[in-house]
């Protein structure tokens, strides 16, 4: 059986709360934030310019061979300018769920992501977390801290 995995990545963004969750919040953003190689492109005509509880998203991704992917979250929890979470119903996880948390700090807002996710395919999924899976993640994760940098500006206190 293959196992739960996680990641958490923490990040100073110098803008206030408000700058901060307008960005977040609104799903268009998204496509700025994930490298350009994942092909990443939102699908759903329904889904709103802001997030809230019970939202459905569906994208297209190409992480693997740039082969296209189906993927459906759902927002399952949103506390405005706190948190909100956002779960798979349908892709390439037996399991995702991925909490986005701010609070405000002196000088921005501190932005903190914590990913849960199980692979299919049990040992494989163990294999291919090895071999590719759980560096695609950091990548992605990487390449957002970067363009969070490159739009708000770096954090110096």
């Amino acid at each position: 059986m293959s196992k739960v995995y996680s990641l958490k990545t923490v990040q100073k963004i110098p803008v206030n709360i408000d700058v901060a969750w307008s960005f977040f919040s609104n799903p268009a953003n998204l496509k700025e934030i994930v490298p350009k190689s994942m092909g990443f492109e939102i699908v759903s005509k329904y889904h709103g310019d802001r997030m809230y509880q019970g939202q459905i998203i569906e994208y297209t991704v190409s992480p693997v061979l740039g082969i296209p992917m189906y993927w459906m979250t759902e927002i399952t929890h949103v506390e405005d300018k706190k948190y909100f979470v956002d779960e798979q119903r349908f892709g390439p996880y037996t399991m995702w769920h991925h909490q986005h948390h701010f609070k405000e700090i002196e000088g921005g807002v501190e932005m903190t992501d914590i990913v849960h996710y199980k692979i299919p395919y049990y040992f494989l999924g163990t294999i291919a977390q090895i071999l590719f899976v759980k560096s695609q993640l950091s990548k992605i994760f990487e390449t957002r801290f970067k363009s969070v940098e490159t739009r708000f500006g770096k954090w110096d206190k």
